[in-house]
């Protein structure tokens, strides 16, 4: 898509939130019925953590694709699940400090054009944490795994359920 535009953003106005975003990770994800519940159970918590920052890709205006994460923490929901599925050396490695990679959804029009893997690019651009991590699916023909496996990802553990798994990608520590 040659008129796509790919912005991140660490805040997003309630209103692009409400009018485009939502619509959206609704339509990608399917998991959540209403807005206030997801803002509640999701994206007011997430939101505010340390180092988030969000992607949003458009093209002719209009939103096709978005994706976000911020520093993952011990405390935090997905970082102390992860602790219990992970193999216990795997944890002590990875969890904590590291880059959570929450989501990443492309409109289905616009799907296998590129917009995922843009995403991801300018999600993690500029990201300081030597340690990324995200679950997906446990299938290798998935399409988002198979983004993730050809950036450099690989399955590090279980997910939470059997249908998932988790990814990580290191980078050598700065001096």
């Amino acid at each position: 898509m040659s008129d796509l535009d790919v912005a991140v953003v660490e805040q997003v106005a309630e209103t692009v939130v409400l009018d485009e975003l939502w619509p959206l990770y609704r339509t990608v994800f399917g998991d959540f019925d209403d807005l206030d519940t997801w803002c509640e159970q999701v994206w007011d918590r997430h939101s505010a953590r340390a180092g988030f920052r969000v992607a949003l890709a458009r093209t002719g205006g209009r939103l096709v694709g978005f994706g976000y994460g911020y520093t993952g923490e011990r405390g935090q929901g997905w970082t102390d699940t992860a602790a219990t599925v992970l193999p216990s050396q795997v944890a002590s490695d990875w969890l904590g400090g590291h880059f959570e990679l929450v989501s990443i959804g492309v409109d289905e029009a616009a799907r296998g054009t590129g917009i995922g893997r843009r995403l991801l690019a300018a999600l993690t651009d500029g990201v300081d944490q030597s340690r990324w991590m995200l679950m997906t699916s446990s299938d290798p023909d998935d399409p988002a795994r198979r983004l993730y496996r050809s950036t450099g990802w690989a399955v590090i553990g279980p997910g939470f359920t059997d249908d998932q798994v988790i990814m990580g990608r290191a980078w050598p520590t700065r001096p």
